[in-house]
């Protein structure tokens, strides 16, 4: 059997560490290069970062387009350059502490729902093959087009007054690709006088919570920590619709071959998400009798397709 470790590592991301630190500290603390995550956190960020492990990166194509829950705090009276409290400020400062509930509320309904979004200009998107961020901290012009996203909710859980500054604490669910720091810009916005971000952490990707999620020491310090690896099949099992599959069925599999079966396709515990290719592919996970991933198919007039297939000694 290999020794090579597979699986799913939920992470708590520390303050002031790129996603790219915390997957090479992976990659060294569990002496594999193949690790890989399910999308990035801003170093001034926190909370939980999904890893694929081995053959667990293979699974992260089907984790990255679920569903976010993030806690914020938004500060209005002035924005920035980075819609972040790490960018240089932007204009002068307006006092904000006036706004009432009510003004509150008229502009984060407008926040709700289903959005088009400009995504910040210091975001990780390419415009013509360089990132939006590199060109703009290069001085050059950055205009990104707008983009639809979904706030399923956008609620204010806190405020707070410091100097003409109105600080809001808030809880976020929203689909992948949303950003944040774009929503405390356009809050500011609405009400003319600036907004930005101070705080972020991720509390939720899908199902899965950073309750459950473990630290990775900075490089130098815990070098034996033990980073607990989810199983492809349990992660699978949970964001996916499952096929139980016999030996002969999981052997056919293994070898690429389709399958023909009788079982009832269990569907996904709970909606976490609308998966980038659910509607086209509608991927099913095959699991063994001990719960195992053996591979992810695709449906294919009365037989099973696998697109993806779990080597023998790398399934958990």
């Amino acid at each position: 059997m290999s020794t090579a470790p597979h699986g799913i590592l939920l992470v708590d991301k520390a303050p002031e560490r790129t996603s790219h630190d915390v997957v090479a500290r992976v990659r060294w603390l569990l002496g594999t290069k193949k690790v890989g995550h399910a999308g990035t956190l801003d170093p001034m960020a926190t909370g939980l970062l999904v890893l694929g492990v081995g053959q667990g990166t293979r699974l992260l194509t089907y984790l990255v387009g679920l569903d976010k829950t993030y806690r914020a705090t938004i500060r209005l009276g002035r924005a920035t350059t980075t819609d972040d409290r790490e960018g240089e400020p932007l204009g002068d400062v307006a006092d904000a502490t006036a706004l009432s509930e009510d003004q509150l509320e008229q502009s984060l309904n407008a926040l709700r729902g289903d959005i088009a979004q400009v995504p910040s200009t210091v975001s990780a998107l390419k415009i013509d093959g360089r990132r939006a961020y590199a060109r703009a901290r290069a001085g050059e012009d950055v205009e990104l087009t707008a983009r639809p996203v979904r706030i399923s909710r956008f609620a204010v859980t806190g405020r707070s007054v410091e100097g003409p500054f109105l600080d809001l604490d808030a809880v976020i669910d929203c689909t992948s690709g949303t950003y944040v720091r774009a929503l405390a810009r356009d809050l500011g916005a609405a009400h003319g006088v600036g907004g930005h971000l101070t705080a972020l952490r991720r509390t939720a990707v899908g199902p899965f919570s950073v309750e459950d999620a473990v630290d990775v020491p900075a490089r130098g310090e815990g070098d034996d920590v033990e980073l607990p690896l989810h199983g492809l099949g349990t992660i699978a099992a949970r964001v996916l619709p499952t096929l139980a599959v016999d030996e002969a069925q999981a052997e056919a599999l293994g070898s690429g071959r389709r399958i023909r079966s009788e079982a009832v396709v269990a569907p996904a515990p709970a909606p976490h998400g609308r998966h980038p290719l659910e509607v086209q592919d509608r991927p099913v996970a095959a699991l063994d009798a001990a719960g195992h991933l053996i591979a992810i198919l695709q449906q294919d007039g009365s037989s099973w397709r696998p697109r993806l297939v779990v080597p023998v000694d790398a399934r958990c």
